[in-house]
C-alpha cells in the first residue's frame, strides 16, 4: 500500500499542472527532438539521439512518479484545522532553546524546506505533533543529538 502524501489543494494543483504540462507540451518537445536527431542519419553513432532517448526515459520516469503521488494524495481541509495542537497542515512558530532562534513551518506530507514546509515524520515535525502552545518538545536529529524546541505558536 503506498504511503498518503498530504497536499494543500494550491500544492496538489502545482502537481497536477505539471503532469499535464509533462505530457502535453514536455512529450511533443521530446518527439520533436528524436524526430530531428533521426533525420541526421546513423542512429549507432548518433549523440543528439541517445540524449533525446534519454530525456525521454527521464521524462516518463517524471511522469511515472508524479501519477504514482496524485493517485495516493490527500488533499489538507484547511478550513476545519485546529490551532489547538500541532496536526498535519498547521503552521507553526517554533523556538531553538539552546540557540535563542525561532523557525517558522508548515507541516504537511512531504518536506520542501525551501518554502518553510516539513513532513511530519521528519525528526521536528514527528517530535511536534500533537504538542500545544508552551510545549517543549525534543528533536532527535539523525546524528543522535537531542534538541528542545518551544511551540510558540499554531495557525493555519
Amino acid at each position: 500500500m503506498e504511503k498518503q502524501t498530504v497536499y494543500t489543494r494550491e500544492d496538489y494543483n502545482k502537481l497536477s499542472a505539471e503532469l499535464n504540462r509533462l505530457k502535453t507540451e514536455g512529450r511533443d518537445e521530446i518527439a520533436e527532438k528524436i524526430k530531428e536527431a533521426r533525420s541526421h542519419g546513423d542512429l549507432s553513432e548518433n549523440a543528439e539521439y541517445d540524449e533525446a532517448m534519454n530525456e525521454q526515459a527521464k521524462m516518463e520516469a517524471e511522469i511515472a512518479k508524479l501519477e504514482a503521488e496524485l493517485r495516493s494524495a490527500k488533499i489538507l481541509d484547511e478550513e476545519g484545522l485546529s490551532t489547538d495542537v500541532v496536526l498535519i497542515g498547521s503552521k507553526v512558530r517554533l523556538l531553538d532553546m539552546e540557540y535563542n532562534e525561532e523557525a517558522e513551518y508548515k507541516i504537511l506530507g512531504k518536506s520542501d524546506i525551501e518554502h518553510g514546509v516539513i513532513s511530519d515524520l521528519s525528526p521536528v515535525g514527528s517530535a511536534i505533533m500533537n504538542k500545544k502552545v508552551g510545549d517543549i518538545a525534543d528533536v532527535h536529529t539523525p546524528s543522535g543529538k537531542v534538541i528542545k524546541m518551544k511551540i510558540l505558536e499554531i495557525s493555519k
